[in-house]
């Protein structure tokens, strides 16, 4: 029994002594806290916009418990940023700060921050900062930088275009909801307009869409996410950011010089029209990176010259009748997110009579086969013509040579790397593509001088044995 009565006497000082150990905080000034971060740099975002929360952590190694006196943001409200600590938030009510965080020997806490950055009044981006102070009982004071940038961008909401109008802005343009243009009005896009898209927003016309971009100040669509995803990958590169342009039945007239459109769900539809009346033209422009279609054209009139159309979940380009003219483009089917991706080129009479011809165009991607004609319909003309071109499809038969003309076919046996060889960089781990060629791509100095295009998608000059393609090598 005495022996029981003194095991539970030990015990029980041996518990008094951990909870007293556990429960002294120490004020040496030689105890500090560590910290995952010493400077918490967020992403990139428009004046007046939140930004995506980061969070970085609070560890205490230092041996003994610590006490912080006060936690508090240096600049309160003059800054942007707002933090909340181990599930405290220090606003206006508390002064921006909050008192006796305590943190345990061997402990952590978590603290997390946003800024949403005033209004720069700059054209440039602004660097904004702030510091999150830590004091501790000793004394000893401890500080987190916080950083972020930010830039000054008008703002779009549900635009309506009634009469002819030209958007023109040195600043960024933040588009929520939809623009929107009426079947009589023409909407003018002048050369260097940069429009951000929030998710599900979009360019829908009914009149007309003139994109005037040119070589060095091209028009740019995208989405309206400056932040990314994870450390190697900005939500830029994923698609689906948008829901991209939507051509209907009433318009017609529409012309796209040197525009950028990325990221988005489908690139550009097309919704059926009068093939007699010349529906779209595209010369130096780029869709890529779509979650939908690059280019679906319903029974429509279209010229295409020095587009790149790269990496869709769907189709690049599907033309379901109507009529199209290609010359020096890259389509190229490299979409990274999904196996089961659709054709560079899809071609089919199931939407109306179909006459394509494309001229000086490398058509390519991974599968063994990227260019799909369908004659869905007998009593449907179903035309189309290939010169000059590289295509990765198997080669056609004698009955079908006809249709193809000085064309070069890509070896299909070769089922993951003949289409990446031919161009710049095809990183699916970084979802990182340049489409400019690779000096050993068989698109060099095999275009047809005669039929070929004088400049390249980037206004580059081509010289007198022109490449196939969207780009010209540079020496």
């Amino acid at each position: 029994m005495k022996q029981l009565l003194s095991l539970l006497s030990m015990a029980a000082l041996f518990v008094l002594a951990a909870c007293s150990d556990d429960s002294d905080f120490s004020t040496s000034p030689g105890k500090l806290l560590s910290f995952s971060a010493d400077t918490l740099k967020l992403d990139t975002t428009f004046s007046n916009v939140p930004s995506a929360a980061k969070s970085f952590w609070v560890y205490n190694r230092s041996g003994a418990s610590l006490r912080c006196q006060s936690v508090r943001l240096e600049r309160g409200n003059q800054s942007g940023f707002r933090v909340n600590v181990d599930g405290t938030y220090l606003g206006p009510s508390s002064g921006y700060q909050t008192q006796d965080v305590e943190i345990r020997k061997g402990d952590s806490i978590r603290v997390f921050v946003e800024v949403t950055p005033p209004e720069n009044h700059v054209a440039d981006p602004q660097k904004h900062t702030d510091n999150l102070i830590f004091t501790l009982e000793s004394g000893q004071v401890q500080r987190v930088n916080l950083s972020s940038w930010s830039w000054d961008a008008l703002s779009l909401t549900n635009l309506r275009v009634s009469r002819d109008t030209t958007l023109n802005s040195a600043q960024p343009v933040v588009v929520y909801g939809s623009i929107t243009v009426d079947s009589a009005a023409t909407l003018t896009l002048a050369a260097g307009l940069k429009l951000y898209f929030h998710a599900g927003a979009g360019l829908d016309v009914k009149g007309r869409l003139i994109s005037e971009g040119e070589a060095g100040r091209e028009v740019v669509m995208r989405g309206d996410r400056l932040d990314w995803m994870f450390d190697y990958l900005p939500y830029d590169r994923m698609s689906g950011q948008w829901n991209g342009l939507h051509f209907r039945s009433s318009s017609y007239g529409n012309q796209l010089r040197y525009t950028d459109i990325h990221s988005t769900f489908n690139g550009i539809e097309i919704d059926s029209s009068d093939v007699n009346q010349q529906k779209l033209r595209l010369d130096a422009v780029t869709v890529h990176n779509c979650q939908g279609y690059g280019i679906r054209a319903v029974n429509s009139t279209l010229i295409l010259n020095n587009c790149q159309l790269t990496n869709t979940l769907n189709d690049c380009l599907s033309i379901l009748g109507g009529q199209a003219q290609l010359n020096g483009c890259t389509i190229a089917q490299f979409y990274p997110f999904d196996s089961q991706r659709g054709a560079a080129l899809r071609f089919s009479n199931s939407r109306g009579a179909l006459d394509v011809e494309c001229r000086n165009s490398i058509i390519t991607g991974y599968a063994d086969d990227v260019v799909m004609g369908e004659n869905s319909d007998s009593t449907k003309a179903f035309v189309y013509h290939f010169a000059d071109c590289i295509l990765r499809t198997p080669k056609v038969t004698t009955k079908d040579s006809i249709y193809f003309e000085r064309v070069v076919f890509e070896n299909v046996k070769d089922t993951t790397k003949a289409g990446e060889k031919n161009f710049h960089r095809v990183d699916i781990d970084m979802q990182y593509y340049d489409f400019h060629l690779d000096s050993v791509s068989m698109a060099v100095d095999k275009a047809n001088p005669t039929t070929s295009l004088p400049t390249d998608r980037e206004g580059t000059t081509r010289d007198d044995k022109p490449d196939i393609g969207a780009f010209e090598l540079k020496h």
